[in-house]
């Protein structure tokens, strides 16, 4: 549009001087013949045409000083209100001047000047009409990258752009099929390199189940001592290790679907943490039904109770208050990579003054376990020190009733469930 605005205006001026120069020049060579026969009448005594005159009214002052300084000229002024071409000569101390109507010239530019104005004008809104459709076709498809690689950056494997003109090879290819092309040829390898790693997490998992359950058989004939304990021990960290791994394939897989039903929150945290056969501080501030999977749920605080344990310091406490269960520690944080990217499997994320290395798994498995429950789990460090873990489980629609609309029986009775479960904390 500013191009089409420039040379609209600059071939405008072009051609407006150019015919005027040329129109202009034209008439002063009309003018100054008129004004030669002009002469020869004067000097021949002859009356002059009404064209002519000696100092005639309308006459520039600048071709009148012209010519009583003895010189000849031509200017475009006015007469009568009308575009006049005049010529003047000396003639006995007087100006002896010629008055050549330019009002045909001056229409014929006039006119000239309003067809440049209407034809850029048409000119410029077919270059608005086809520029718009043209981006629009552009941005639209850009646009359509951009959401597909949106997706893909979410974990959506299977988005691809499906550009046409990057499909079919009687299309011309432009820039943004060749960018359709490569970012569907990227997730396409990203998701066969992915596939292949959760097939190969899950076949190793598979493999190493038969050894390590003979292992375990024989490590249970022998002898007792101190030897032997170490070996079950190792066994035992084995087959948990084998046991995560096939967890972790069947979340990437995305085949676990939870099977989903109404519970009380606060009775599900006690025994989860009653589970992990570790100490943990319950505090139910207001209990609530939720829509979750029991089994699914208990492995999620069951795992971030054993990482608080494991990476940091106690007393670790588990409170709920409402739909949000929060796990927290009194040690040093979790580390800033994995607030930034997650947790990671495999990747030994150790902060300032956290304890062990770990495989990783522990969080990753409650990350995915929450993923199948449809529940958001965010990790944080507190600003007095100490890891959080901040689990928000989907209320009951029962619940949802109760609070928004209940009637007062309903309402009584969900008061006195929560007087049961305000009296104080418990441990485990």
């Amino acid at each position: 549009m500013v191009m089409c605005c420039f040379l609209a205006a600059v071939l405008g001026v072009l051609v407006h001087v150019l015919v005027s120069r040329q129109s202009e020049e034209q008439a002063r060579n009309v003018a100054l013949d008129r004004l030669d026969s002009v002469v020869e009448t004067y000097v021949a005594g002859e009356p002059l045409s009404r064209d002519a005159g000696l100092d005639p009214p309308g006459l520039p002052p600048a071709l009148r000083d012209m010519a009583r300084r003895g010189e000849r000229g031509t200017q475009l002024g006015e007469r009568d209100g009308r575009p006049t071409m005049w010529a003047v000569t000396p003639a006995d101390g007087r100006a002896l001047a010629v008055g050549q109507d330019y009002s045909q010239r001056a229409a014929v530019i006039s006119g000239l000047d309003q067809a440049i104005i209407g034809s850029s004008a048409v000119a410029i809104t077919l270059t608005l009409i086809v520029g718009i459709y043209a981006t629009r076709s552009v941005t639209r498809r850009l646009h359509r990258t951009a959401q597909v690689a949106r997706r893909i950056s979410d974990g959506d494997l299977d988005a691809r752009v499906d550009d046409p003109r990057a499909q079919c090879p009687g299309y011309a290819r432009d820039e943004t099929a060749a960018v359709a092309a490569a970012l569907d040829a990227m997730a396409a390898s990203l998701q066969s390199k992915l596939h292949s790693e959760q097939r190969f997490t899950a076949d190793v998992a598979h493999e190493l189940r038969t050894p390590l359950t003979g292992l375990h058989a024989a490590a249970e004939l022998l002898p007792a001592g101190r030897p032997t304990e170490m070996v079950q021990e190792r066994v035992q960290a084995m087959r948990r290790l084998t046991e995560d791994l096939l967890e972790i394939s069947r979340l990437d897989a995305e085949v676990e679907r939870a099977d989903l039903d109404t519970h009380r929150l606060g009775p599900l945290a006690e025994r989860a943490v009653r589970a992990t056969g570790l100490t943990a501080e319950v505090r139910v501030v207001r209990d609530c039904r939720v829509q979750t999977d029991q089994r699914r749920l208990e492995r999620v605080l069951g795992n971030l109770v054993a990482n608080a344990h494991k990476h940091g310091r106690p007393p670790v406490v588990l409170t709920v208050d409402g739909p949000v269960v929060t796990v927290r520690d009194h040690g040093d944080g979790y580390p800033d990579e994995l607030l930034a990217e997650g947790p990671q499997r495999f990747r030994t994320q150790l902060g300032k003054g956290r304890k062990g290395g770990g495989h990783g798994l522990g969080l990753t498995i409650a990350v995915g376990q929450a993923r199948v429950l449809g529940t958001t789990l965010r990790f944080s460090n507190a600003p007095d020190g100490g890891a959080v873990a901040e689990l928000t489980v989907r209320r009951a629609d029962t619940d949802r009733r109760s609070v928004t609309g209940s009637s007062p029986s309903e309402e009584a009775e969900a008061t006195e469930e929560t007087e049961e479960t305000e009296d104080g904390p418990r441990e485990h």
